[in-house]
């Protein structure tokens, strides 16, 4: 059994091959996110690529948890861009969470508010498809 940072680097890669194969967009580790806060763990090649991404692989839970959420929004915000935690429980499907800002931006409206959407892995990459 791997320990919890092997564990969390093998989702993250596998999460960037996901996310190469469906949005054709590299991305690569950050392996900065070790060394100093508020970094995401993934870096794609397109800028215009609208989320930082927090990557979380558990045993067992339910849901996303506030702490992972409030790191992602503290990477996003020193980034300038919108939050996305994906996270994967064993035995379960990959989730994404975003704001739903995210989704008004995606389909041409405006809205600020501090409520989180989830969605299928799927349905993650329509919405970035349809940001950028």
């Amino acid at each position: 059994m791997p320990n919890s940072r092997n564990k969390g680097a093998t989702f993250e890669r596998e999460i960037a091959k996901l996310l190469h194969d469906d949005l054709g967009i590299g991305f690569k580790r950050d392996i900065e996110q070790y060394r100093a806060a508020d970094h995401g763990d993934l870096i794609p090649e397109d800028p215009d690529f609208p989320f930082v991404v927090e990557c979380k692989r558990y045993a067992k839970g339910t849901g996303c948890s506030p702490d992972w959420w409030a790191q992602a929004q503290r990477a996003a915000e020193a980034a300038g861009k919108l939050p996305c935690v994906i996270y994967k429980y064993d035995r379960r499907e990959i989730r994404c969470v975003v704001p739903f800002t995210a989704l008004y931006e995606a389909f041409g409206s405006a809205c600020r508010c501090d409520h989180q959407a989830e969605l299928t892995f799927e349905a993650f990459c329509y919405l970035v498809r349809e940001m950028m």
